[in-house]
């Protein structure tokens, strides 16, 4: 499986779903399902987690297809992750693109937004 969408369509498969009855029940319009087969979109952040979520699979397997080898390779600190020379070493060998560094910053100020979120909820 080397996309996103392929994943995405083995996790359908596996629970038993049709595309439709997913689509339904994330409130994915058919023609996005559709965009991201032909490669023309993936799903975004916030789809992404909701995603993982509903098949209780981890982030870094749909998005990337790889096994949570160490469930505690990253712990939470005051710093930045991965941006900083000490953290980019210890945590993988190759620079990350510009693309993925987007991509950890949205999903680190979206998980910041919804304990804001929570916190507002349960005050």
């Amino acid at each position: 499986m080397q996309s996103i969408y392929e994943r995405i369509e083995y996790l359908i498969k596996k629970q038993g779903l049709t595309k439709k009855s997913f689509c339904e029940q994330l409130n994915i319009s058919t023609g996005n399902m559709g965009d991201w087969k032909r490669g023309k979109s993936t799903p975004g952040t916030h789809k992404l987690i909701e995603i993982a979520a509903f098949f209780h699979v981890s982030l870094d397997w749909l998005i990337l297809g790889k096994k949570n080898e160490s469930a505690d390779t990253m712990k939470e600190s005051g710093e930045e992750y991965f941006f900083g020379q000490i953290r980019q070493l210890n945590c993988q060998t190759e620079e990350l693109l510009p693309k993925e560094k987007e991509f950890i910053k949205e999903y680190i100020a979206f998980t910041q937004y919804r304990k804001l979120m929570e916190s507002d909820e349960n005050s």
